[in-house]
C-alpha cells in the first residue's frame, strides 16, 4: 500500500491553486467542475506528489490544527525567497538538525505547509 493523494477543501479555489503552483511547484493535471464547485488535481513533475483541491459552495473546509504538509525541496533558500516575494509570510529558516533545514508557511486556508531541504 502507498499514500496516493491528499484532498483539501478550500474557500478560494484560485488562491489555493496559485499557492501550491507557486510555492510547491505543483501543476494541474486534471481540473473539472462538479456540484457547483471546482476540483483540481495538482502533481509535481514526476507525478509522485498529488494534492486535490476542492472548492464547493457548501460543506466544511479544513480548520484543524496540529498537522502540516511537508514538501521536500532541493533549494530551500530559493523557496523561501519565493514565499517572501509572494507575500506568504514564511517563518525563518530553521536548522535544528545536521541533515535538514526547513521553514513553515500557511496556505490560503490556514493549512500549515513545511518546505524542507534534506542533506
Amino acid at each position: 500500500m502507498k499514500f496516493h493523494h491528499i484532498s483539501l477543501r478550500v474557500r478560494d479555489f484560485e488562491k489555493s491553486v496559485h499557492f501550491y503552483q507557486t510555492l510547491c511547484g505543483l501543476q494541474i493535471v486534471k481540473q473539472f467542475s462538479a456540484n457547483g464547485g471546482n476540483v483540481a488535481y495538482l502533481q509535481n513533475a514526476a507525478g509522485e506528489t498529488e494534492v486535490e483541491l476542492i472548492a464547493m459552495p457548501q460543506g466544511q473546509n479544513f480548520e484543524g490544527k496540529g498537522m502540516f504538509l511537508c514538501f521536500a525541496t532541493a533549494d530551500l533558500d530559493a523557496a523561501h525567497t519565493v514565499a517572501v516575494e509572494n507575500g506568504m509570510n514564511p517563518s525563518d529558516i530553521r536548522h535544528p538538525e545536521p541533515t535538514a533545514r526547513y521553514f513553515y508557511v500557511y496556505d490560503p486556508d490556514g493549512v500549515s505547509v513545511q518546505l524542507r531541504e534534506y542533506k
